[in-house]
This record gives C-alpha cells, structure tokens and sequence, in this order.
C-alpha cells in the first residue's frame, strides 16, 4: 500500500479492512457540536463563495475523531481528501507530487503534522500561503528556482501535540479546533452506532457499560466493542447486556474506569518506586520498558483528564485518586508534597523530563 492515500468523495471502495464505522456527514457525527457547528458555518460559507475551505489544523488526543472530521469535511465540499503524514514526508520533492495533482478545492490531510521535518515545512509554506511552489533546477552557478502555480486547496492539519508546531507553520492555519474527550453518554450513542453496522445487538445498559471504559475515546470505545462483540458470539449470546460487557471487559484487563495493565503499572510504579513522584517521564519510560511517546500520547492524557496524574516542574506526581484506586493508603503528607510543586495545566503541551 502506497504511503499516501486518495480517497475520492464520490467514488470510496469499502472493504473488510476498512469497516465502516466512521459518520461520512457531520450531521451524522456525535459529539464535538461547537466544533461541528462552527465547521457547518465555514462549509457552507465556502461553497457559497466557490471558494477553498480555510485551512484547518485539528489537535487533541488521538482517537477522538480527527482524521473522521476531514472525510466528513471532503464529503460535504465534495471534493476529493488526500491522506498522508509528517513523518512520511521526508524530503520537498515527497510534496510536489502530492500537490501538483491536488484538483480545485480539495483537501490535503497531513496527520502528526508536528513531526514535519524543518525542511519540508518551510517548503510548504508558499503552498499553503500563496499556492505556488518554489522549485529548484539544476545546482551551483546554473541553478534556478520556478515557481509553480498550484490549484486553491485546503490543508488539513492534525495532531496530538500542538505545542510542538512552530508559530510560523500554526499561523498559517486559518481554523484551529480542539477535540476533547467525550462523556459517556455520547460514547454510548456511537457504540449502539457501531453495534448496527457490526451486527450485533447491544442494550442501552450494556452500551454504557462499554462507553464508561473506554476512557473518553470514540476509537477506544470501538475496539472495546469489537472484544466484546467477540465474547458474546463464543458465549452463544445474541444480545450484549451490561453483565456480558463487564464480563468480557473484565477478561481483558479493563476496569471499571477503563485503566489497562499499562495504565495500573504506570501510576503503581510512582507511588512504589518513586514515593509518589515527582519523577521524570524519561525514567518512567525506562523503567515501564516503553517508549517516551507512548506514555505521553497514550497513557496520560486520561489518566490528567480524570485527576490521577498531576504533571509538576519537577515530574509526574500521583494524586490522590488513584492511591484509593489501586488500593493504596496515601501517605500522609501527601497534600504537602504535591504542593510543594506548581500542578501544570493538564491540557499543556509541555513534555517534562
């Protein structure tokens, strides 16, 4: 498969590798409604124009339905979205081509447009900014630069780090959008969704159950679906109750506010080893055997959104949540310790060593 995607509003092959399960209309997307009314506006605002949507850069963690809003924005312009990311796009020559066969007012989604190298994003910057690209051609005394046309097209940037995109690359972003976790009663209505187009019934209770752990995440709420899915039809049983789920949940090492084994070792690992924090993620990383990324994309953005992480100057703090959680006693001066240190805002992009 090639490393970029085209995918045609008007002419989108399903197959059993691609299931389904994303909206292809905003009216058809659950949740997010500021960001999904305010999307609505500038659409309609743009076709009424005949013009290319502004560019739009996405960011928030991931599986919360980014890549989902930039089909649901090709299919109501109508036009087609090319689909690549950052670290895929080595060299400007990888661009070129992407952007010379762009058509009028399509889209361009590049995902973790954070890690861009340096180069190729100042090699964007004419593109985005005056739809032209800056070509060179030959080197040293003979060489020359040719500035070729583009067709207008909107870029669609997302990420899970906006902090680490540079201001000159973040201004040129006409829209910007946060997505945030979603309640439980919003994971609900996706998952009996889900269940519809995966065929197999599900109760309102049983689907709570699932959305209650499935730590805020639409992807994460889905995949849980699919396990628990697969319980019920060894099990022999045509309806997903709320008993089946957290039994099937339970199976896999989800609780009942959706910690994973990963989840539990990483904050017992700082209340045990490390008296509670603060302690640098680098160490967690060594420590855990995982990579850096991970910990910070994946594990701790819920774990802050839900007040068991507290992010410090110094490091990563447990806070008292999660002692009772997991089953431990807090010290008790634990109040003094945490506030011996400046908490960090949770929704900060600051990455503390």
């Amino acid at each position: 498969m090639s490393d970029h995607e085209i995918i045609s509003s008007r002419h989108r092959v399903e197959d059993e590798l691609f299931i389904p399960l994303r909206p292809k209309k905003l009216a058809e997307y659950v949740g997010q409604k500021k960001i999904v009314a305010n999307l609505a506006i500038s659409i309609q605002a743009a076709l009424e124009r005949k013009e290319a949507l502004d560019h739009l850069l996405l960011h928030g963690p991931p599986g919360l339905g980014k890549t989902t809003l930039a089909h649901c924005l090709s299919n109501e312009l109508g036009v087609d979205i090319t689909i690549t990311a950052g670290p895929v796009l080595e060299r400007p020559a990888d661009l070129v081509g992407l952007l010379t066969n762009l058509k009028l007012r399509d889209i361009l989604f590049i995902d973790e447009i954070h890690r861009l190298p340096r180069i190729v994003e100042e090699f964007l910057y004419p593109a985005i900014e005056d739809f032209v690209i800056n070509v060179l051609i030959d080197k040293g005394p003979h060489a020359k630069s040719i500035r070729l046309p583009l067709k207008p097209f909107t870029l669609v940037g997302a990420t899970t780090r906006a902090g680490l995109l540079t201001s000159p690359l973040r201004e040129r972003f006409g829209i910007f959008h946060h997505l945030d976790f979603y309640p439980a009663d919003e994971l609900a209505l996706i998952i009996q969704h889900s269940s519809k187009i995966l065929k197999i019934e599900i109760d309102e209770p049983g689907a709570l159950v699932i959305a209650q752990r499935s730590r805020g995440t639409p992807r994460i709420a889905n995949r849980l679906l699919k396990r628990v899915r697969d319980f019920a039809q060894v099990k022999h049983r045509n309806t997903i109750t709320s008993e089946s789920a957290e039994e099937a949940l339970e199976l896999t090492g989800i609780d009942q506010l959706g910690l994973d084994d990963l989840d539990r070792r990483f904050m017992s690992i700082i209340i045990e080893n490390y008296n509670g924090g603060p302690v640098g993620i680098n160490a967690l990383a060594a420590t855990l055997h995982e990579e850096e990324d991970t910990l910070i994309d994946m594990v701790e953005p819920y774990l802050l959104k839900i007040g068991f992480l507290g992010r410090t100057s110094r490091g990563r703090v447990a806070l008292e949540k999660i002692y009772h959680h997991l089953g431990y006693t807090p010290p008790k001066n634990l109040l003094e310790q945490v506030g011996l240190f400046d908490l960090i805002d949770p929704d900060s992009d600051a990455t503390l060593k």
